[in-house]
């Protein structure tokens, strides 16, 4: 673990890789971030429908956890696609992974503890 008790980025990305396909699901790296130390970006789908953008947000008790910070408009896909987009080239450090499948959100609660 890190000096901040977190996982490094690697541990954290493989992990929730295995999670998603222990429940039947699928998950990919779009992205590679910094090995140790890149902020992760979750993207969350069941089967390309209802996708969301998680990032890690600070919380009044000064955690960081996961939140859903947009949603995928299904009458304008194509904004939601730009905008992953254009956060990717913005930090090239961050990972971003999708997760694909039907319960694939709860992983997101698991991984922010």
């Amino acid at each position: 673990m890190s000096e901040e008790g977190r996982l490094p980025a690697h541990l954290e990305v493989g992990g929730l890789l295995k999670l998603v396909q222990g429940l039947g699901g699928f998950g990919m790296v779009l992205q590679k971030g910094e090995y140790d130390a890149g902020s992760i970006v979750i993207l969350t789908t069941h089967s390309g429908n209802n996708t969301r953008f998680w990032e890690r947000m600070p919380q009044l008790d000064g955690s960081r956890r996961y939140t859903c910070t947009r949603e995928q408009d299904v009458e304008n896909p194509q904004e939601f696609d730009e905008y992953v987009a254009r956060r990717q080239r913005q930090d090239p450090d961050c990972w971003f992974v999708e997760l694909d499948g039907p319960d694939v959100e709860r992983l997101i609660d698991s991984s922010s503890r």
